[in-house]
């Protein structure tokens, strides 16, 4: 999702009524989820969640937020070398040019612009064109890794008068590219019709039920896939209706995402691909009166409230400050992506922008270390402070270096190496400490305390000397009992 101002918005004005919507029902949702906490008491110091034997996932995901198709290129080895699986790029369609083409994240251009489509053809301004998009595709295949698109097809830009009329063509009309109710803004976020078809922050929502307006875009959804990119993740996947919610007048049924998703065609014309061969992810911000298992029918979903659990967690240095061992979602771990931050939260209303850079990487290695959950990391801005949330502000270069911190690759060759192997979580008492262990060689410490402190914690791992993959230390676990002395603010990768 992305703040929907036009080209001339003061900052303040584009945080919409539907993300500020989002963050009260996750804080509702988190102190609802407070009073169910259930944990299992051990004898001495510590906490612990039972063992899950599930086999759990595998798969990381790096958002290269706003980097140009070349420059995710030039840096796909240290991409491989990281540990990531898959590269999620921003949307790569055609889309508004602001401010005579500026290219500042925020200021003289916006990172936004590219969410705010004119046509369905591959290549804009801000990250680059069709042939580069390609050829950092085929140089992503090589290495053994994936790369999945951001994509939108449920609103255009904001001044129609800038929709290409390619577009319109496609539909026979431009009275056939909106919903009925498309121009008319949403007041009310839990009732599904307004969600699913009206205008959502300004931007007009589009009749994604037309056959022609699906057949154009899956032509689009098809040369994405020809150009070897293998999976998406739909913006605002909530905002386009199921198949058994109501209808908007000017649209047949609600099947865009069986067409959308491979199980059925459209004027002849079905998804490239079979549908298990790609990773698709839809963003399904939790709210009120979001069927989420009906969303999680048709691809995995995002985490939201259980980030915004974790950076509540991470903020006040305290593991019992939240519940982590509940992933406050309906739907199976299995089919969620997880994170620290999203570039929604870190952009929109800045809720952990202010984070610092340590932190959110002892937050992603509690995700990374976990069983179940696609994590995703967020790349920061280059040059981003917490003074300065943009950096260098520039749209199409590198992030700032945390994606490959030494830690942050530790953890994710942890994930790679241990997969299959069961979890068991455990706090200390005081919440300053969390292990994840994985099966009974292996465990993640991680220290919130901003001191150097001594910790004795119940854990359930085998014996013996443990050494940290990172700083080579060695822990000892004697009696079940791990002993040692942790630095401050830092986590410990740790192998029998």
């Amino acid at each position: 999702m992305r703040p929907s101002a036009s080209a001339n918005t003061a900052c303040n004005s584009i945080y919409t009524n539907h993300h500020n919507n989002n963050i009260h029902t996750e804080m509702k949702t988190t102190l609802k989820h407070l009073a169910m906490v259930l944990m299992v008491l051990l004898p001495a110091m510590g906490r612990a969640e039972g063992a899950n034997t599930a086999a759990g996932n595998q798969e990381i995901i790096l958002h290269a937020w706003a980097w140009s198709f070349n420059t995710i290129r030039e840096h796909l080895p240290e991409i491989k070398q990281a540990g990531y699986t898959i590269v999620q790029t921003s949307p790569i369609n055609e889309c508004v040019v602001g401010e005579n083409g500026g290219r500042q994240l925020f200021g003289n251009g916006k990172w936004y612009y590219h969410y705010q489509p004119t046509d369905w053809t591959i290549g804009n301004y801000q990250l680059g064109t069709r042939s580069e998009f390609k050829a950092m595709c085929d140089e992503a295949t090589r290495l053994g890794l994936r790369v999945i698109v951001d994509v939108l097809p449920n609103h255009t830009v904001i001044d129609r008068t800038q929709i290409n009329a390619r577009l319109d063509s496609a539909v026979h009309g431009r009275e056939n590219l909106f919903h009925a109710n498309g121009l008319w803004p949403i007041k009310d976020y839990s009732d599904r019709y307004q969600c699913t078809t009206g205008e959502m922050g300004t931007l007009p929502d589009v009749n994604t039920e037309n056959p022609d307006f699906q057949y154009y875009y899956m032509q689009f959804v098809n040369d994405v896939l020809a150009c070897g990119a293998r999976g998406f993740r739909y913006d605002t996947a909530k905002h386009i209706g199921l198949p058994d919610e109501m209808r908007d007048p000017k649209s047949p049924q609600n099947d865009f995402w069986d067409v959308a998703l491979g199980h059925k065609p459209v004027k002849g014309l079905s998804l490239a691909l079979p549908r298990e061969q790609l990773f698709v992810y839809g963003e399904v911000l939790q709210d009120r009166n979001v069927p989420e298992q009906g969303y999680a029918r048709y691809m995995d979903l995002t985490a939201s409230n259980y980030g915004w659990v974790l950076r509540n967690v991470l903020n006040k240095h305290d593991a019992h400050a939240d519940d982590l061992t509940h992933w406050h979602h309906s739907v199976d771990p299995m089919h969620l992506v997880t994170w620290v931050e999203s570039h929604d939260t870190y952009c929109n209303d800045h809720a952990s922008a202010g984070m610092p850079d340590e932190l959110v990487r002892l937050g992603w290695v509690f995700l990374a270390a976990r069983q179940f959950g696609t994590p995703l990391f967020y790349s920061r801005p280059h040059g981003s402070t917490r003074q300065n949330y943009w950096g260098d502000n520039e749209i199409g270069r590198v992030g700032n270096d945390e994606y490959k911190h030494p830690l942050v690759q530790a953890a994710n060759e942890f994930r790679r190496i241990n997969a299959g192997q069961p979890e068991h979580l455990v706090f200390s008492d005081n919440g300053k400490q969390i292990v994840v262990e994985r099966g009974r060689r292996a465990a993640v410490v991680i220290n919130l305390d901003e001191q150097p402190v001594d910790v004795a914690i119940h854990v359930t791992v085998e014996n013996g000397k443990y050494r940290d993959a990172v700083t080579k230390a060695r822990l000892q676990v004697k009696k079940g009992m791990l002993k040692a002395k942790l630095a401050p603010m830092t986590a410990y990768i740790l192998y029998k």
